[in-house]
């Protein structure tokens, strides 16, 4: 059996380094490692294998093709050295490693955040890596464990346990009502400002349904942003119309701060909150434990509907 040098398996993952962030520099932030030492051990990879694996000019770096191969195949050995590791160590009597997420910025920071001390006092020799995003991650190229995801999934190379049902509200200031009138239809939002998300799959259109069907409209107003917390505050300030989910609008609306509107009908509502995780990964006993502790706070009773967010 063939057997490795520690300097060949630095010299891979300097290749993938540098696939990963595009340069030497980069790579070597990445790796807490000067860009000049990651240079010199893809160049000893080049040498040692015969091949070019790096295109280098004065402005840039380039991977070759057989570089480009080289650098996935060598991380889906490395993926599977990990996985070896990973499923010995799962057989230990008491949870340890490190665990790396991410979850969507505005929800992690209401929902995730305050409830995570809970976890890590209770798994004391596990670490977290926690990540607060808007935009999904590539849980595999990006090394993520497990995420939460908010909405409709279409990824394939993930495996999804559903926690609940997402339902998006819409909902204003009992000021802005007053003075701009409520709407009774879903035809009437032309004629309101709305605040408009602009990470919603529909946008700018807002997709309405209730039980007896669905339309769809086209929104505006004086507000548009990527953050759903922003548009909150605007939205109790009387600027206009917010579409949003109820974990987001629930508190306002029970301190009185927000009023439902058109109460019967529901925003894109076919979607969901999910836990995720790469599906070529083996599942640890880290993963298994963080699984347990989220899904109990959800099936113990939907958190934003049993008491206001602070």
């Amino acid at each position: 059996m063939k057997t490795w040098a520690a300097a060949h398996l630095d010299e891979l993952q300097a290749l993938i380094a540098v696939q990963d962030h595009g340069s030497f520099a980069a790579a070597g932030r990445a790796l807490t490692r000067h860009s000049t030492v990651v240079s010199k051990r893809v160049a000893g990879l080049e040498a040692r294998l015969g091949v070019r694996l790096i295109e280098r000019t004065t402005r840039m770096v380039r991977i070759t093709d057989a570089g480009r191969r080289l650098a996935e195949e060598a991380r889906n050995g490395l993926a599977i050295i990990s996985e070896a590791e990973a499923r010995a160590s799962s057989d230990a009597t008491e949870v340890s490693g490190h665990l790396r997420l991410a979850v969507p910025a505005t929800f992690g920071r209401m929902w995730i955040a305050p409830a995570l001390p809970s976890f890590l006092h209770a798994f004391p020799k596990l670490s977290v890596e926690i990540d607060f995003a808007e935009h999904y991650v590539d849980l595999v190229g990006q090394g993520y464990d497990a995420a939460l995801r908010i909405g409709q999934l279409a990824d394939s190379s993930i495996v999804a346990r559903r926690l609940l049902d997402h339902r998006r509200v819409l909902c204003a200031a009992p000021e802005y009502l007053e003075r701009f009138g409520v709407p009774r239809a879903p035809v009437d939002l032309e004629r309101h400002a709305c605040l408009e998300f602009t990470r919603l799959a529909s946008f700018p259109a807002w997709r309405l349904s209730n039980a007896e069907g669905s339309e769809t409209v086209v929104v505006r107003g004086r507000m548009r942003s990527n953050d759903g917390a922003a548009l909150l505050e605007a939205a109790k300030a009387g600027i206009g119309i917010i579409g949003a989910g109820e974990w987001l609008t629930a508190g306002a609306v029970a301190e009185g701060d927000l009023c439902r509107v058109l109460p019967t009908w529901t925003l894109d509502s076919d979607g969901g909150i999910y836990l995720v995780r790469p599906s070529a990964r083996f599942e640890t006993a880290a993963f298994t434990a963080f699984s347990h502790w989220v899904t109990a706070i959800f099936t113990a009773g939907v958190p934003w509907l049993a008491a206001p967010a602070s």
